[in-house]
């Protein structure tokens, strides 16, 4: 079975999918998912385990511009030479922040790139040539992530007070690629400090309606679709 999955995962494959959607590299350097830390466990050959392999692709997520702000995240915002106008703020629940000068603004679904031009924008109306920083110091504590053979490798969001299924998850993101074996996607999970795998049967739901099989995700879950094997 491991022999199997590492040939399903093709670290670099990974990478420059999960790439292709991002916009610039952020200068920024952030820490590790809030909940998840990859342990530097190593298998029979001395390789990484996959799962670690996986969770390191979700820490260049969150380190990239391919994360996308969301309501909780915490952000410490700093206008060059502009002290009295740094601040720290949280994205409320409808994805906005309230800046000096600028009022009410919104950043979620925003790289941080994408965010900081925003903010650029609407400052130069009083500032001359403006220049934002936004670090993440907190991330949210209801998000999920979805690599692999899905179109849109992608962060989501738990909607409040309501459930996300896999299913639902990898319907966000796009949907499965041509190349993704539905019947092998794993949701990596912390329990208890420790690292779970769970495998779901995707095919199973869609074509024989088992929607039993379709399980609630928790926040920090890590949903990973491997590729098929010809």
């Amino acid at each position: 079975m491991k022999n199997s999955l590492k040939n399903i995962l093709n670290l670099s494959l990974i990478i420059s999918m999960f790439f292709l959607f991002s916009c610039a590299s952020t200068k920024n350097s952030q820490d590790d998912i809030a909940g998840i830390t990859a342990t530097s466990q190593q298998n029979k050959n001395g390789n990484l385990s996959i799962e670690d392999e996986i969770l390191g692709n979700v820490s260049q997520l969150k380190n990239s511009d391919a994360y996308l702000l969301q309501p909780g995240d915490l952000l410490e915002i700093s206008v060059f030479r502009e002290p009295e106008m740094d601040r720290t703020l949280r994205i409320n629940t409808t994805g906005t922040i309230t800046f000096p000068l600028i009022g009410t603004i919104k950043v979620s679904n925003c790289s941080i790139a994408q965010a900081e031009e925003t903010l650029v924008n609407s400052l130069t109306k009083y500032l001359k040539n403006p220049q934002v920083s936004i670090l993440i110091k907190e991330y949210a504590n209801n998000t999920v992530y979805v690599l692999g053979q899905v179109k849109r490798p992608s962060s989501l969001q738990i909607p409040p007070e309501k459930n996300l299924t896999v299913l639902e998850a990898i319907t966000s993101a796009g949907g499965f690629t041509e190349l993704a074996n539905t019947s092998k996607v794993k949701v990596l999970r912390m329990e208890n400090g420790k690292q779970k795998s769970i495998e779901v049967d995707i095919s199973q739901i869609t074509k024989q309606g088992k929607k039993s099989l379709d399980i609630n995700l928790m926040s920090g879950d890590v949903i990973f679709v491997p590729q098929s094997i010809f």
